[in-house]
């Protein structure tokens, strides 16, 4: 049984968990480490069930405990050559991941991991580097796109190919456009490397999903440019234009910044997905 866990989504912090009966992983470790500590043991989760650790990109919500959890469990990190190195840049990241502990990962280069098969591929995002992960475990694609600029090809690409699927939604533009951020940084996340709006996110899923889409939680919303309603509203608004209807045709559901969910069961057999 594969299960799922959002420990945070969004610019306070991102962190999702994945684990099979014998095996588990962290994607991005950007809440602090003794939150994390207290989740895991909230839902009865061990900690020594992480064992590996992927990175996205060097952005502080997304790394900001990544060596302090990886030094303290031992366990191994995967990114870019590019991504570990802003990570040993980033004043942030107050305890840098051990040499020993690094892991070399390239963009559309798969690699079985564990239990886990993980591609990273390509996002564009102002940062070193950023990749998604599409993870492939007991016949369940899971895929994770996060602080992405643009729909690339290969984004669709791995849209098409999810069962399960974490996609940004950042912010509203008129929130945005209307909003107190000065004229540059509306710039940057209006950019093609910058953040995937509500709109934008929901073309992305009408346009690419496949029948095999079971699940979408939209994730990294912006506390001062969209709210939580707003995002799922507009997205389901956008899918329901395409004949694509939620609750039935795909569950929607939209990640908290800074409250656990529940615990998912991916199931690939049937269509139903549960929360306890």
């Amino acid at each position: 049984m594969l299960r799922f866990v959002s420990f945070g989504s969004g610019s306070s912090g991102n962190c999702y968990y994945l684990s099979t009966a014998t095996d588990g992983l962290l994607v991005d470790i950007g809440v602090g480490i003794r939150a994390l500590k207290k989740h895991f043991k909230d839902y009865g989760i061990r900690l020594n069930s992480v064992r590996q650790i992927l990175v996205t990109h060097d952005h502080a919500d997304h790394i900001k405990s990544v060596g302090a959890f990886s030094c303290e469990y031992g366990v191994p990190v995967y990114a870019t050559e590019k991504v570990h190195n802003g990570i040993d840049r980033n004043y942030c990241v107050l305890r840098k991941v051990a040499p020993g502990l690094k892991k070399v990962i390239t963009p559309s280069e798969t690699l079985k991991i564990g239990d886990f098969t993980v591609t990273p591929f390509s996002i564009p995002h102002d940062a070193s580097e950023n990749v998604g992960y599409q993870i492939d475990v007991e016949g369940v694609s899971f895929v994770i796109i996060t602080d992405v600029g643009s729909v690339t090809e290969e984004v669709r690409r791995h849209i098409a190919n999810a069962h399960y699927l974490i996609l940004e939604a950042n912010h509203d533009v008129e929130m945005l456009t209307n909003g107190p951020y000065p004229a540059r940084l509306k710039q940057r996340i209006l950019s093609a490397s910058g953040h995937l709006s509500n709109a934008e996110c929901a073309k992305a899923i009408a346009e690419n999903m496949t029948e095999k889409l079971r699940h979408v939680w939209l994730c990294h919303l912006s506390e001062e440019n969209n709210h939580p309603e707003l995002a799922r509203k507009t997205v389901e608004t956008i899918l329901r234009s395409y004949g694509i209807i939620p609750g039935k045709d795909i569950q929607l559901e939209v990640l908290k910044r800074k409250i656990p969910s529940g615990v998912y069961d991916l199931i690939p057999a049937v269509e139903e997905l549960s929360l306890f």
